[in-house]
């Protein structure tokens, strides 16, 4: 089951179920269904709990309360109904270097800077300690269509395609969606310790288009993932991989997460990307990035460059 936030052009913000090309709007069958969260809170902060409410809410909406699937996944206009971000995450963390062929690709760039001798990267993959980090709150996220951010100050910013997974109540995850990780890698590769500006700015994260609900949901480690950049209209770039290639299971990420750190429930945690784009595509204003993830969706986002 998918769940999604959407504004509706006569009510307003709108919790959705998301099945068959048709979007059932739960909130009008349970005015305290306004929102992921409110649902999440409902339901205790629980899976199967969460899902059951999903199901038996989109049991009672009413024929005129459902709407085609292509009435609400376009951009924000003056009028009409639209998607938004699936979720208002109260934090987003990040894991880096879970995938073998990021940690080669950031090892040989940085081999290229540093001495060679440093391989900061490939160390943290093979380490008992994964790569962690705060990614964001709401207002750095961006839902669907809506711009991510290229950093002022950085000419190698990049997309980061990954699968993201929703925190609720005791370390369980209670769904999956999209996460772009965006990045300024030229900030990073400078010196590690540039990496909370590399990470953490207006647009570095995008989240969406729906969250696939954990309980009775895909096999997380079997999705495929793709990602595809579009310039002047042409697509400029596709690559693809398979979150079957992560090399760390969420419990171990969780783990460290929750260590030491009170972790709000709704909190999105990325899980490290598996594409690596190539330097020479860096983001530039006007491009268009899709992230394709299996049993979720396509993830839209134009870029655009930040004033400083």
């Amino acid at each position: 089951m998918q769940l999604i936030q959407f504004h509706h052009q006569d009510y307003g913000q709108r919790l959705g179920a998301l099945e068959a090309g048709q979007v059932y709007d739960l909130t009008s069958a349970a005015a305290s269904y306004s929102s992921f969260m409110a649902m999440l809170d409902w339901s205790g902060g629980k899976a199967q709990t969460l899902a059951e409410m999903a199901a038996g809410a989109q049991e009672q909406v009413r024929p005129e309360n459902i709407y085609p699937w292509e009435e609400i996944n376009h951009p924000p206009a003056a009028e009409g109904s639209h998607l938004h971000m699936p979720i208002i995450p109260p934090e987003v963390w990040g894991f880096g270097v879970t995938y073998q062929r990021s940690a080669e690709a950031r090892d040989a760039d940085v081999v290229k800077t540093m001495d060679s001798s440093t391989s900061i990267y490939d160390r943290v993959y093979h380490a008992e300690r994964p790569e962690c980090f705060f990614k964001a709150t709401a207002p750095r996220c961006v839902g669907p269509y809506e711009p991510i951010g290229i950093r002022s100050d950085s000419q190698l910013t990049a997309t980061e395609p990954e699968l993201a997974y929703v925190l609720g109540k005791d370390r369980e995850i209670v769904g999956y969606t999209i996460c772009n990780d965006v990045s300024a890698w030229d900030l990073e590769r400078e010196n590690p310790l540039y990496l909370p500006q590399s990470k953490i700015f207006t647009g570095c994260c995008a989240l969406g288009p729906a969250i696939t609900l954990a309980a009775g949901g895909p096999d997380p480690y079997s999705l495929k993932i793709e990602c595809r950049i579009f310039r002047g209209g042409q697509e400029i770039y596709h690559d693809a991989t398979s979150s079957g290639n992560i090399g760390r299971r969420f419990e171990e990420l969780n783990e460290c997460l929750y260590r030491d750190n009170p972790v709000p429930v709704g909190t999105v945690v990325s899980t490290g990307t598996g594409i690596m784009v190539p330097n020479e595509l860096a983001l530039q204003a006007g491009d268009e990035v899709e992230i394709e993830i299996e049993s979720i969706g396509v993830l839209r986002n134009p870029a655009a460059r930040l004033g400083g």
